[in-house]
């Protein structure tokens, strides 16, 4: 508790649990019957968090606990349950689990086993600088990486990370685009990982002094065998694989690192790496097929670090969802808890209408007819997409155009996915054309729909349910739905939305597409129509997927397989674009290797474009500017040998011992990247 080093510790036995060394207390040998720790005799402890002692601190509930804390410091941790009498702190309850699962309490998984072996189904790391825990899964099911033994029982979370001054791959560093948008411009950067958003795409007010991300918030960290984006240097973002130190080789286990790096494999060049968690952010599905990153000046060790990540990444989610499956068929779990309701119901100001008899459209349907207003009809309310009363249809009760209002819909069934949770899945056959179900929920308005996203970030809950009704209402179908709110997004789906009239009011429906036999997921694209999922990763594994919910499916070919095949074998003259005969501009900094707004040179042939700040620039520069590539770093005269990596540069006089091929790739570069 005074050292916090390990050895042969003096248990307090009161109410702090506490440990000392004997040396610590000033004692030379053990004391004879019950020992008191000072903390305990006085009654003033000392809050565990701010380390500052006060007769307003509390004790954690749990009663084989003994941590103290001021109830404001302890607060400023997620997994801290406050209850009517106190609170049980943080330590009770696994980070990382608690990031991935923040709705439920007891978020902790495997029997505990106390840290020094690897016997048990779980080891737990308890730290003794701040009020933390994780598990370490010899499965890696939970493999976090806020460990670092220092000792045989003493662990310190990179919390505690201090960069080393003047160590430039310790810097903190934040991409120059929007997580949210993938834009440039005004970025708002979160100051524990690289994340970066405009204020706009996250609907918050400028936020005064320090700001973190919700990611971080929560306390998510990196994990064992997770794909990242890691900085080095000025090189541009490279994908690696975060590896555990007992599985890599022996040499890059004694490399010089700190306490909160952990190691990186990179793909396509094989090389190690310790870095932290300020220089690496995930890897997400789709990045590969990015424009930004396959695009022109893309060299071939890239390429390859690209693809191989791409497989490493699909590899790692297969054997996630696997184990994921495994356990959920194990607890047979059911889909969390809402409230089922049949038609819509408004909330506060929102209003229902209901049109008079006389405003509701007739058909010219007769009750003769063989299916009169079906689908195979020639109904004009059913082609307007207006639902037929009873009392106004001359079909009268033979009338097929009612779905809506007698809930007319096909058996289905809630069911467990592979990779997307709970889904819907039709248990008969259900012909082209046919309603399939009607989306309902509450009926909210803009500004309620505002509040509950709000509310959904600082919370960290990540499934949405709301769907776009008219300009003044939105479905949300989260706390209160039908079996409709099981539906998946799918970027080939085979259902579809329709917004029809119903007694004077308009309700969404949901209709088959295609043919669709029993036993098929049913699934709808949300399109631009659903809100607040941002840029959400689709996992619908359809041919055409955009990668991202709200992004556009990728257009399918129009010519068929025959007509593309004769295409294919007529030898075609390929029109050489401008770009290819002579490429003007590069997209990346050169200096740091990111995109955004950049200032380009002005000497005929250079393609190179700069951040004004990565050049310490405090305007952009008018006139006929030439970027420092072209001088030498040592005397400014007019540079004879080139960094092919950087935009260091070197005259004849001063290029000798400056300058080497890389083993990487074979280009010219300086020292910087030996």
């Amino acid at each position: 508790q005074i050292c916090e080093k390990p050895g042969e510790l003096l248990l307090c036995e009161a109410q702090c649990c506490g440990a000392f060394h004997l040396q610590c207390l000033g004692l030379s040998e053990m004391p004879k019957g019950k020992f008191i720790c000072n903390e305990c005799s006085t009654g003033v402890h000392t809050c565990f968090v701010c380390k500052s002692c006060g007769e307003d601190v509390k004790r954690c509930l749990l009663p084989l606990c003994g941590k103290y804390y001021h109830e404001a410091c302890i607060q400023k941790y997620p997994p801290t349950v406050m209850q009517n009498k106190g609170f049980r702190c943080s330590l009770h309850i696994c980070m990382t689990c608690h990031a991935a699962n923040p709705a439920n309490i007891s978020a902790s998984k495997g029997t505990r086993v106390l840290q020094g072996g690897l016997g048990g189904a779980v080891t737990w790391f308890f730290f003794v600088s701040c009020p933390l825990w994780f598990t370490w899964f010899t499965t890696s099911l939970c493999c976090c990486l806020c460990v670092l033994a220092t000792a045989q029982a003493v662990i310190i979370c990179p919390n505690h990370f201090t960069a080393r001054r003047g160590c430039r791959n310790h810097e903190h560093v934040n991409v120059s685009w929007c997580f949210v948008c993938s834009e440039g411009g005004s970025l708002l950067c979160c100051e524990s990982c690289p994340a970066a958003f405009h204020r706009e795409c996250l609907n918050i007010e400028m936020p005064e002094g320090s700001w973190y991300c919700n990611d971080c918030k929560a306390g998510k960290k990196p994990h064992y065998k997770e794909v990242v984006w890691v900085k080095v240097g000025r090189y541009r973002w490279w994908p690696a694989e975060i590896c555990h130190p007992r599985t890599i080789p022996v040499n890059i286990q004694k490399m010089k690192h700190d306490i909160g790096e952990f190691p990186v494999l990179f793909f396509g060049s094989k090389d190690y790496l310790w870095t932290h968690q300020a220089r690496v952010f995930p890897y997400m599905e789709g990045d590969v097929s990015s424009k930004d990153k396959m695009g022109k000046g893309v060299d071939g060790i890239y390429k390859k670090a690209l693809q191989e990540a791409a497989v490493r990444f699909e590899e790692l989610k297969a054997q996630k969802e696997l184990r994921q499956l495994q356990e959920d068929k194990k607890n047979d779990k059911k889909p969390p808890p809402y409230k089922h309701i049949k038609v819509n119901r408004p909330v506060g100001k929102v209003q229902i209408f209901t049109a008079d008899l006389s405003e509701i459209p007739r058909c010219n349907c007769k009750p003769t007819d063989e299916n009169p207003c079906g689908l195979d009809s020639e109904c004009i309310n059913r082609m307007l997409l207006y639902e037929c009363h009873p009392m106004v249809c001359p079909a009268g009760e033979r009338c097929q155009n009612q779905c809506f209002s007698k809930r007319q819909y096909p058996e289905v069934q809630i069911f467990r996915t592979l990779a997307r949770g709970w889904g819907l899945q039709a248990k008969t056959d259900i012909r082209k054309g046919e309603f399939v179900n009607e989306y309902v929920g509450e009926l909210i308005d803009e500004e309620e729909c505002r509040a509950r996203i709000r509310y959904a970030q600082e919370h960290d809950i990540t499934n949405f349910y709301m769907l776009t009704l008219d300009k003044d209402r939105i479905i949300d179908a989260g706390p209160k739905g039908n079996y409709a709110r099981f539906m998946n997004h799918c970027c080939q789906p085979n259902c579809e939305t329709q917004k029809w009239c119903v007694n004077g009011d308009t309700r969404v429906g949901l209709f088959a597409l295609v043919n669709i036999k029993a036993g098929t997921e049913l699934t709808f694209n949300y399109n631009l129509e659903c809100l607040g999922n941002g840029k959400t990763v689709c996992k619908c594994g359809a041919p055409n997927c955009s990668g991202f919910l709200g992004v556009r499916p990728k257009s399918q070919p129009s010519l068929t397989e025959e007509k593309s095949k004769k295409l294919k074998r007529r030898p075609q003259m390929k029109r050489r674009s401008q770009a290819e005969v002579m490429k003007e501009r590069e997209d990346e900094c050169f200096s740091c290797g990111d995109g955004g707004q950049l200032v380009s040179c002005k000497k005929s042939g250079c393609p190179k474009v700069y951040h004004a700040d990565c050049l310490n620039l405090t305007k952009r520069p008018a006139g006929k500017w030439e970027c420092p590539w072209h001088q030498c770093d040592m005397c400014g005269k007019e540079a004879a040998s080139f960094c092919e990596m950087c935009p260091r540069s070197f005259c004849k006089q001063h290029r000798e011992g400056m300058l080497f091929i890389s083993k990487l790739d074979g280009r010219l570069c300086c020292t910087e990247h030996d």
